[in-house]
């Protein structure tokens, strides 16, 4: 086995954890990483789907005992049931869209370039939204009618354009449409888990023919580092969001988007363009 391969795919995997959940975009930072690391070949978007799934399992872990309540009471229970469709119609936007325009996407967009540009623009973005007076009118994910649901859902859309940030997209749409920022989060935190599991599947049945019993190492790997990393980073989100806005993560995604594009015109970093 390949060890500076390894070292690649725990350094992805780092950076995957800590930024899925973040309003900055994971899928952009493995992109950028990944193109300064070399490693950005057709497997290596497969690799990266699957280093995703594993930081989704950390939420799951996270919120164990909240989900065991919603799928035991989804027989007889109407708070859990509201809770499920609610997830289901958040979900349907993305899935149908994610289908359609999933291979359009990824041929012309999945580069550094459109992911700087797309943090630039979604951190003015965030200032801007988090800069609006705003009277928070669900502060629980089950108290919101299945409109804002569908809105969330649609915002989440957004993220399939690499650099927009899911966490971020959905975060800020339940903001705007009148979610507290703890239900927005939860909410986010929730819609990730089918998400994530879906695009798991439909790009692992796309791109089965790339995996090799060889690379499974270097997927687990990568997925160790993964989880371990967002289950560290959702603590402290949770702990962040009770004090702070997303001020901080708009300037962040300015400055590291603005440096992108500066290297890229200056000619000091050759982005490639998978």
């Amino acid at each position: 086995m390949d060890s500076v391969l390894l070292v690649k795919a725990v350094i992805l995997g780092i950076v995957e954890g800590i930024t899925e959940f973040l309003p900055i975009s994971s899928t952009g930072h493995l992109i950028i990483v990944g193109d300064l690391l070399n490693y950005n070949n057709a497997q290596s978007k497969v690799f990266e789907i699957a280093i995703q799934l594993a930081a989704i399992l950390a939420v799951c872990w996270e919120y164990r005992r909240r989900i065991g309540v919603a799928i035991c009471g989804l027989t007889h229970d109407a708070t859990q049931q509201r809770f499920a469709l609610l997830i289901l119609i958040g979900f349907l936007p993305a899935a149908v869209l994610g289908v359609l325009l999933h291979h359009t996407i990824k041929a012309y967009l999945f580069n550094p370039i459109t992911v700087a540009a797309a943090l630039i623009v979604g951190g003015l973005a965030i200032l801007y939204i988090e800069r609006r007076a705003r009277q928070a009118r669900f502060t629980t994910v089950e108290s919101m009618p299945w409109r804002q649901a569908l809105y969330i859902g649609l915002a989440q859309s957004l993220a399939m354009v690499p650099g927009v940030s899911r966490a971020g997209a959905t975060i800020l749409g339940g903001m705007i449409f009148g979610l507290s920022r703890k239900a927005a989060i939860e909410f986010s935190f929730f819609l990730a888990i089918p998400t994530m599991f879906g695009a798991t599947v439909y790009d692992v049945y796309k791109n089965w023919s790339l995996l090799q019993i060889d690379d499974l190492a270097v997927f687990i790997a990568g997925s160790i580092a993964a989880f371990i990393a967002a289950m560290i980073t959702v603590k402290a989100l949770l702990k962040f969001i009770a004090q702070h806005s997303f001020v901080a993560f708009a300037w962040y995604r300015l400055v590291f988007g603005g440096l992108v594009l500066a290297t890229y015109f200056l000619g000091i970093v050759d982005w490639s363009h998978p």
